[in-house]
């Protein structure tokens, strides 16, 4: 029953995060200048209620990696942190949070293709994913909302590379022919 609640609460934060990300919710607060701050403000608090349900509902052990391998994992935990906040700051991180757009017009961001945009397209998602999959303990709880999580980062992935394609042209699926989306290496992956 955990899991059908977990789902069920993943899947509308899902469709909710997802409206709420469209152009269409956009230009129907006639592109707001403090919409984009007040969309990472709900996406974060909406979230809330799913990381509860995950430690209160009726929960069970799956797996939990023992020393010297756990600690393995929590550096690479560390190291993927590390690589989020580089790849965050290598953005226009301003913009990203929705405060640039409460002082300054929006305007057309850049296609960033330097640092690690230049391993693989969405940094951001391949540490992201890589943080939670190296948690060294393992519940059904856990499970469903890291499998959740990242069945919506590959969607998500999937239209968000289609909003870039439509944003930036001919640049963008240059780039993409020479990137990977999401593995380093793995290119036909974002073909």
């Amino acid at each position: 029953m955990s899991i059908a609640i977990l789902l069920f609460a993943l899947a509308l934060w899902g469709v909710v995060h997802s409206i709420l990300a469209s152009s269409f919710a956009k230009d129907m607060l006639g592109g707001a200048s403090f919409y984009r701050l007040g969309y990472n403000i709900f996406a974060t608090i909406s979230f809330a209620p799913i990381l509860y349900l995950m430690k209160t509902l009726p929960d069970e052990l799956i797996y939990q990696i023992p020393a010297p391998w756990s600690m393995f994992m929590l550096g690479g935990q560390i190291f993927a942190a590390l690589m989020l906040l580089t790849a965050f700051l290598q953005t226009d991180s301003l913009s990203f949070m929705g405060l640039r757009q409460l002082f300054e017009t929006e305007k057309s961001g850049q296609l960033v293709t330097r640092g690690l945009y230049r391993v693989v397209r969405n940094p951001l998602y391949t540490f992201g994913l890589l943080f939670i999959w190296l948690t060294s303990t393992g519940s059904q709880n856990s499970l469903t909302v890291y499998i959740g999580a990242t069945l919506y980062t590959l969607i998500g992935a999937y239209f968000e590379e289609r909003k870039l394609l439509r944003e930036f042209g001919d640049s963008y699926a240059e780039y993409k022919k020479k990137t990977p989306m999401l593995i380093p290496g793995l290119v036909f992956w974002g073909k």
